[in-house]
Formats: structure tokens, C-alpha cells, sequence
């Protein structure tokens, strides 16, 4: 099968969008496929040297007052480059910009889009802009309504975008790396360096941006016997190193370094209610964590309440500050959760997602056959 991955976010880009495609993209050649990907273009010209596959830039330019984003130009390379690779089909990852233009080469070319959805934009534009959630809506509906399948992270991202008038949706969420995350790479040094009299450590993973909230932290920090570990960058950096004087900020971290980091917490919290999917939870949760999560979105998903980890109030930064303090008060419940975490996701390895993943693309191509016969 000959798969164009049209994308908005590609590595060296961290973040949930360029980390599921690069792992289609992997899971896509060990299968025997050939996989294109298209993204927008990235500072570092040997950014694509360990890619899986062929890489096609397009132009773009840094998001204004966030940087280590980029947004695609308007180019004809998309069109070019999915007929040049005889696409059998087109896969649209956290379509909005590049994935517009990519959805309408698909369409004139007659080749079948499946559109994963991955980003909660209208929650986005609230956040920053504190208006524009029709607009982002009107646009989904738009790339998505003319997708052939659209993929939903979540139980919660399904019923957003069918109360959004969205159809033709099936659900695919997202594997993990149990492998590479797991509890034995606890690290007691790790441990002394950051909690040198012994504190409980409550890890943050994700980009520090406006809409994760991590703020919603402060009073978490304050309780006795407390170190918050901050990992991550982005725009809110500064702010929240003002706003959290007391915890420790590593910056950005990927791979067995990051691995090492969440096997020696001893909480997992996460603050952002927008996450459609939330991966870093799965990532805590295979390291053997207790997760203390929002009530929405894709943790709803991943966090069994009271057997894997608590699910608190969106925004409410008291019942984030109960629900550490509780766990920090019981070491055997946070054992047994992070016990049931990990068995949890045993099961949600990237090359069984993967296979799931070929299976939509199998199903839309069959169901685009039929309607051509």
C-alpha cells in the first residue's frame, strides 16, 4: 500500500501530533508498505536524516509568540508530491492548515482520506484568542466532512465532533512504548538530585503553554514534603518558573533520558483539559505511576478512577492539590495503582495501534471500491 502522511507537526517537532506519525510512518514501512510523508518545513536542514521514509518540506513559517511551532504556506508541493507517489490513499494527521490542502489534492485525485484527529483547536482558539471556536469548528468540518474516515483519539474527541455534525467516525487511540517506558528505570541518583531530603516527586511532561494549565500546580508545590518536577518547554516557561519558585524545571527531555524521569516520580499529574488524547498519561502510566488527571478529554479514556489513578474537576487547582496530597499519604495506594496502570497498557503497543491503523485503511479502500463498482 502506497500511504501519503500528510502532516501538520513532524520530529525534530515534540509533540502528540509529529509523534503519531512518525510512529505510522515506522509501523507503515515494517509492514511492507511505503509510506510518503509530508510536513511543514523545520530549521534543521538534516532534520529527515533518521526518518523512516521520504520527507516532503513544505514552506512555513514560526506561529507567532510560540515559535517552536510552525504553520505551512500555501504550496503545490502537497498536490505534486501525493501524485508523484502514486498514493493509494491519503492520511491526514491533525488536519487544519497543511491538511486542508492535502484533503483537497486527495479529492481531485480521486484518492481516498482517512483524517486523524488529534488536536482540540477550538479549545485552542478560546484559550488564546478567547474567540474563534466556530471558525476552528467550521474548518474541521470542512477537512473532516470530506474524509472518507475519520479517526477519534478518544471516547470524548468522538462525541465533540459528532455534536459538531461530523460523521463516518470510528475510534483509534494510541500505542505506547512499554519497552522504553517502564518501571525498573527508577533512578535512585535521579531521585537524590532532585529530592535531596527525600520529597515525593510529582512529575509535569508536556509543553508549557497556556492551555495545559500547568499553573494549576502551585498549590500542589506548596504541600509539605512536595518537590514538583517540571518537564517541557514552550511560551509559558518564564511565567511558570515565577509561578512555581519551589519546583524544578529540566526542560525538554525525549527518549531513555525522559524514560528514566517518569520511572523515578512518584505521581504523575497532568493539568490541560483540552487533550484529546493526553499520551504522557500512557506514558506515566507504563512507567507504574499513579496519574492524577482532569475529568475531560482523553484521560477520561486512560484513567480508571480509584484503581489506576484520580480524575479531579477540570481547572479546580484545589482537587489537584487533595488528590497528590492523598496519594502522598498512602504509598501502598500508589503502588497499587501504578501497578494496575502499567498492566493497563501492556496490551497498547504501537504495532498492535499500527495494525488497527492499516485496518481502517484496508476497510475505506474495500468500502471505495464498492461504491466505484
Amino acid at each position: 500500500m502506497r500511504v501519503v502522511i500528510v502532516t501538520e507537526s513532524f520530529p525534530p517537532d515534540v509533540n502528540g501530533v509529529a509523534h503519531c506519525a512518525l510512529q505510522t510512518a515506522r509501523h507503515l514501512v515494517r509492514r511492507g508498505h511505503t509510506p510518503l510523508v509530508i510536513a511543514p518545513a523545520v530549521a534543521d536542514p538534516a532534520a529527515d536524516a533518521d526518518a523512516p521514509c521520504a520527507v516532503v518540506r513544505v514552506p512555513s513559517l514560526p506561529l507567532p509568540g510560540y515559535p517552536q511551532v510552525r504553520v505551512a504556506l500555501p504550496s503545490r508541493r502537497v498536490a505534486a508530491a501525493i501524485a508523484a507517489h502514486r498514493a493509494d490513499l491519503v492520511h491526514l494527521a491533525g488536519p487544519f492548515v497543511l491538511g486542508v490542502r492535502g484533503m483537497t489534492a486527495a479529492a481531485r485525485l480521486g484518492i481516498p482520506a482517512v483524517a486523524v484527529y488529534q488536536t482540540d483547536l477550538a479549545g485552542y482558539a478560546r484559550t488564546y484568542v478567547g474567540t474563534g471556536e466556530s471558525a476552528a469548528w467550521r474548518r474541521l468540518r470542512t477537512v473532516h466532512g470530506a474524509a472518507d474516515r475519520t479517526l477519534a483519539p478518544s471516547s470524548a474527541a468522538a462525541r465533540d465532533l459528532a455534536a459538531h455534525g461530523i460523521g463516518r467516525i470510528r475510534l483509534w487511540g494510541r500505542g505506547v512504548d512499554t519497552v522504553r517506558f517502564r518501571p525498573e528505570l527508577r533512578d535512585d541518583d535521579l531521585r537524590r538530585e532532585l529530592a535531596p531530603d527525600g520529597e515525593l516527586l510529582v512529575g509535569y511532561v508536556g509543553r508549557l503553554a497556556p492551555e495545559k494549565r500547568v499553573d494549576l500546580l502551585a498549590g500542589t508545590g506548596s504541600l509539605p514534603g512536595v518537590r514538583l518536577v517540571i518537564v517541557g518547554d514552550g511560551p509559558s516557561g518564564p511565567a511558570l518558573r515565577g509561578a512555581l519558585p519551589d519546583a524544578r524545571f529540566l526542560g525538554r527531555r525525549i527518549g531513555d533520558d525522559l524514560a528514566r524521569i517518569f520511572a523515578s516520580f512518584d505521581v504523575f499529574a497532568h493539568t490541560g483539559p483540552f487533550e484529546t488524547f493526553c499520551q504522557t498519561v500512557q506514558e506515566a502510566m507504563a512507567s507504574g505511576l499513579p496519574v492524577v488527571a482532569p475529568a475531560a478529554g482523553g484521560p477520561l479514556d486512560l484513567v480508571d478512577h480509584g484503581r489506576t489513578g484520580v480524575l479531579v474537576p477540570p481547572g479546580d487547582p484545589e482537587a489537584l492539590r487533595t488528590a497528590v496530597a492523598c496519594l502522598a499519604a498512602s504509598p501502598a495506594r500508589r503502588a497499587a495503582y501504578g501497578r494496575a496502570g502499567r498492566a493497563a497498557v501492556e496490551g497498547r503497543t504501537w504495532e498492535a495501534l499500527g495494525d488497527e491503523l492499516i485496518g481502517h485503511y484496508t476497510e475505506v479502500l474495500r468500502e471505495r471500491t464498492a461504491v466505484a463498482a
